[in-house]
């Protein structure tokens, strides 16, 4: 599968869904800490892609795979990765946050920082 072809969500999408709160969306953050520390949406778990090798095992414990995923990154190149290698490992409804945080902050939410 390539990056292509895993589904999208636009940042306007995903700020739709989050004002719903649904509880059944799980939400992927694969940013290092620091960047974190600079921006950040409430409600994602952090699975930072530099720390693969402590997480990458327990990833089928740690979420659902048949829950709706969304997976957020800077600007969607890391979350593509992130996405790839989800539905590899049996995940059947992800999707890549499109323009990651960047295009967030810029066209949803002007509190958070750019950077």
């Amino acid at each position: 599968m390539t990056a292509n072809s895993i589904p999208q969500i636009s940042v306007e999408e995903l700020a739709q869904r989050l004002s719903t709160q649904d509880s059944s969306i799980q939400l992927v953050d694969v940013r290092e800490p620091q960047e974190l520390a600079i921006a950040s949406i409430e409600g994602f778990v952090n699975f930072p892609l530099s720390e693969f090798a402590e997480w990458g095992d327990e990833i089928p414990t740690l979420l659902n795979p048949h829950a709706e995923t969304l997976v957020l990154c800077h600007h969607g190149m890391r979350s593509a990765q992130m996405c790839q290698w989800l539905v590899a490992q049996g995940f059947t409804n992800v999707k890549n946050i499109a323009g990651g945080i960047d295009a967030y902050s810029v066209l949803v939410d002007r509190s958070i920082p750019q950077y």
